[in-house]
């Protein structure tokens, strides 16, 4: 090969090395490719297919055109490391390997996302649901929103109420995580459902009787979200007494 075929040729290889998958043969206006459009590599880049230095791996349709893609052959990484430093190859391959590596972090974080947003709606999704068939109550004409109904079937709630007041004493500055209260709830109603829980929980914060605390950390990291309570734009977590 002449000297600039061969300087050319190197180059083609030394961008093939990092891309198993492959990569157009010639650069486009939007595209990186493996040669630039010019005479001279159009012809290093025939001699390089010639000598298969590179394979074709697919051709794809772009707009009215079709290009090209190729990847280095075992001939071709032989060749790369007999005329160049097999120094700069690798530290070729340590930048490729870094930016795939950033990529697959990207796709993970972006997966666990969408599954923490999924399990939050799917909850939400359920809590509406229950609401959607449950009758509305028929309240006594004696009754008061602003009193919890201590002997009817909001009994439960004054045990909340005692388990908050006292949760402190075992846990230091720890707020009650909701799951834990609801549990605590369902030794005094055992057929308290979670919306009735969200309903009572919702009833105890709007009369001050406590404070709600949202979840803080990243959504994916929930430990079970149907338990979750949205309070305008907050997903509610924790809860704690009111002094």
């Amino acid at each position: 090969m002449a000297d600039k075929s061969s300087e050319l040729v190197l180059e083609a290889l030394r961008r093939a090395v990092a891309e198993p998958i492959g990569l157009p043969l010639f650069a486009g206006t939007r595209r990186h490719g493996l040669f630039s459009a010019g005479a001279s590599a159009k012809q290093a880049a025939s001699l390089c297919k010639e000598q298969g230095l590179l394979k074709e791996l697919r051709t794809e349709a772009k707009g009215r055109k079709s290009v090209e893609f190729c990847a280095i052959t075992e001939k071709g990484l032989a060749h790369l490391l007999a005329e160049a430093n097999p120094k700069g190859v690798l530290e070729s391959l340590v930048r490729a390997l870094d930016g795939r590596a950033a990529q697959l972090n990207d796709v993970l974080l972006s997966a666990r996302d969408a599954q923490a947003s999924l399990e939050t709606i799917k909850a939400t999704a359920a809590h509406v649901l229950e609401h959607l068939h449950k009758p509305a109550p028929v309240l006594p004409r004696s009754y008061d929103k602003t009193t919890a109904s201590v002997n009817g079937a909001d009994a439960w709630l004054t045990g909340v109420l005692d388990y908050l007041a006292n949760w402190h004493k075992g846990h230091a500055l720890e707020d009650c995580p909701l799951p834990v209260l609801y549990r605590q709830a369902r030794d005094a109603a055992p057929a308290l459902s979670i919306g009735q829980f969200h309903d009572g929980t919702r009833k105890l914060h709007e009369r001050q009787r406590i404070y709600l605390h949202p979840w803080t950390g990243p959504l994916y990291e929930i430990p079970e979200p149907a338990l979750t309570l949205m309070v305008g734009h907050e997903i509610i977590y924790y809860a704690s007494i009111r002094p």
